[in-house]
């Protein structure tokens, strides 16, 4: 499965990238299982996306949770908890 992939604000200064194209294998299939799929390239991927770590995440600019299905040619974003003051 094609996905695009985007990274905001701090997620974005830790890789070092603001997005991506990838290909998953086919046992990757919810938001969580691509989390953990790019934690194992090892770091700074792994630091970055730890499962310790609050992200928030979206699928095609909607909020969804970890446990979304994700679908062909989707966009994923990936960013930290927005606080205010």
């Amino acid at each position: 499965m094609k996905l695009e992939l985007r990274f905001f604000a701090s997620l974005r200064e830790g890789l070092g990238l603001s997005s991506e194209s990838i290909t998953v294998p086919a046992e990757v299939k919810t938001i969580a299982d691509l989390r953990y799929h790019l934690a194992q390239r090892g770091n700074p991927w792994a630091e970055v996306l730890a499962s310790t770590k609050v992200i928030r995440c979206a699928l095609n600019q909607e909020m969804v949770a970890d446990s979304s299905p994700l679908v062909e040619g989707a966009e994923v974003a990936f960013f930290p908890p927005v606080t205010g003051g």
